[in-house]
């Protein structure tokens, strides 16, 4: 199994915290290489923080709203790990469904 640790990029030399708008995928989700996870808002920008690597979200660390600081560990990704499949509204595997918008 390997980690990676998704992390708050460097922030300007005047902004002290920001905060993490909304996770665009949740726990169990597979994620690609450099695929946009959150934004992140300071007070003078709004940074995208993209994968560090494929694999799946193993845990975030903090949640829509939270406040952090420059290098602070917000998400886990699981490079080994496979996403569970999913059902979608229609009850087909999302690879497979022609009967709803979802795949």
């Amino acid at each position: 199994m390997a980690i990676f640790e998704v992390k708050v990029p460097q922030l300007s030399e005047s902004v002290a915290e920001a905060t993490l708008l909304q996770w665009k995928k949740k726990v169990g989700d597979a994620v690609g290489q450099d695929e946009i996870l959150i934004e992140i808002e300071t007070d003078k920008v709004v940074l995208e923080v993209p994968s560090p690597s494929a694999g799946v979200i193993t845990e975030i660390v903090v949640a829509d709203g939270g406040t952090v600081i420059a290098e602070q560990l917000i998400a886990k990704i699981d490079s080994t790990a496979v996403a569970a499949k999913s059902s979608c509204s229609g009850g087909s595997s999302r690879s497979s469904c022609k009967s709803c918008s979802c795949g």
